[in-house]
């Protein structure tokens, strides 16, 4: 069994395996990261030979740390990466490269039809009907996209909102309340087959699928790195927020979309979003305006070249062929809007 992990902000991390009598065997962990002193390694093999196949990964890692010699120094490695690396070659896990990747941009749509897509489209690569696809999103209209589980009237200020001409739609996946307009934001899909992610805890899995785009970002001359749960942060203030969906029929797939800001109109956003000092608290600031630090002041480049730049990074990482939205995805979206997405029911279910 093989297994591949890229330790967030670190190295590859590669561990090859068997099984006997429940136990691992023949273990070898190999890698682009530096390790001192040498012996370590071994140290790294010996603790997991002989492990239960059904051992955590917590559990993987403190055998790890157990075994190491005094003064082991990891550099692009961690004992939690090797152990997550166990855990994939166990779990059977595909890796980015495995896969012939669909990219899907085109013109502006309404945000309730971005969010029926995105339903569509991660259950049509749960289905194996289509390939894992990126798709970069154009808004046809400003918008707020609260979460799954977020309080409406909680959330969005209703007069500001009608002030700014502001549509609020509710999306399936969770997490806190993004603000859009059109010229502004930078948002993204992630359609994954979950074989993608075994062997990862839901957490790990942000990392995961975001370590592309911190490349990307890398690329453009934004230093930008995960930030637990589900941010991409600079050390001029956040960019991005993520959210998950996991997607349980048929083989299972990952929605994993991204939300960054390319520039912002703070004052709109307040007007319409009620932001509580709590959720400023855990943010280490006084003001919302200081939360987010657009692309265009850190870049310097236009909203479509950074789109740009993004894609070729991905293409040149993993390949990526141009797709588009297939008539029959295309419909059943749209039917979801109407029965779904642009109704009470669904965007005030939590009032």
């Amino acid at each position: 069994m093989h297994g591949e992990y890229k330790v967030p902000g670190g190295k590859l991390v590669v561990v090859d395996l068997d099984t006997r009598d429940g136990v691992l065997r023949d273990v070898t962990v190999a890698g682009d990261f530096f390790l001192e002193p040498d012996e370590a390694i071994l140290a790294i093999n010996g603790a997991l030979e002989g492990a239960p196949a059904d051992t955590g990964a917590a559990q993987l890692a403190a055998r790890i740390d157990a075994a190491l010699p005094p003064g082991t120094t990891f550099y692009g490695l961690s004992s939690e990466g090797v152990a997550i690396a166990v855990r994939r070659a166990l779990a059977h896990a595909t890796d980015w490269n495995d896969y012939d990747w669909q990219l899907i941009h085109e013109p502006p749509q309404s945000p309730a039809l971005h969010m029926a897509l995105d339903e569509v489209i991660t259950a049509e690569v749960a289905a194996g009907r289509r390939p894992p696809t990126l798709r970069v999103w154009e808004w046809g209209a400003p918008a707020v996209v609260i979460g799954s589980f977020q309080s409406l009237r909680n959330e969005v200020d209703p007069e500001g909102a009608e002030r700014h001409g502001i549509t609020v739609v509710r999306r399936i996946s969770g997490g806190g309340a993004m603000f859009i307009e059109p010229g502004n934001t930078i948002t993204y899909s992630l359609s994954v087959p979950d074989a993608l992610v075994q062997g990862l805890s839901f957490a790990d899995s942000y990392a995961y699928l975001d370590d592309w785009v911190l490349g990307a970002l890398g690329d453009l001359g934004v230093k930008a790195w995960y930030q637990p749960l589900n941010d991409i942060a600079t050390e001029a203030g956040k960019i991005a927020g993520a959210a998950q969906k996991r997607i349980v029929a048929d083989d299972g797939a990952v929605l994993h979309h991204v939300t960054m800001a390319y520039d912002i109109d703070a004052d709109k956003m307040l007007d319409v979003l009620r932001i509580g000092k709590e959720k400023l608290s855990d943010k280490g600031t006084r003001s919302a305006k200081k939360r987010v630090d657009p692309l265009r002041r850190q870049t310097g480049l236009s909203r479509q070249a950074v789109i740009e730049r993004m894609i070729a990074s991905f293409r040149s990482r993993y390949g990526l062929s141009v797709g588009r939205v297939t008539d029959e995805e295309m419909a059943r979206a749209r039917e979801l809007v109407a029965t779904k997405f642009s109704t009470e029911g669904w965007t005030a279910r939590v009032p």
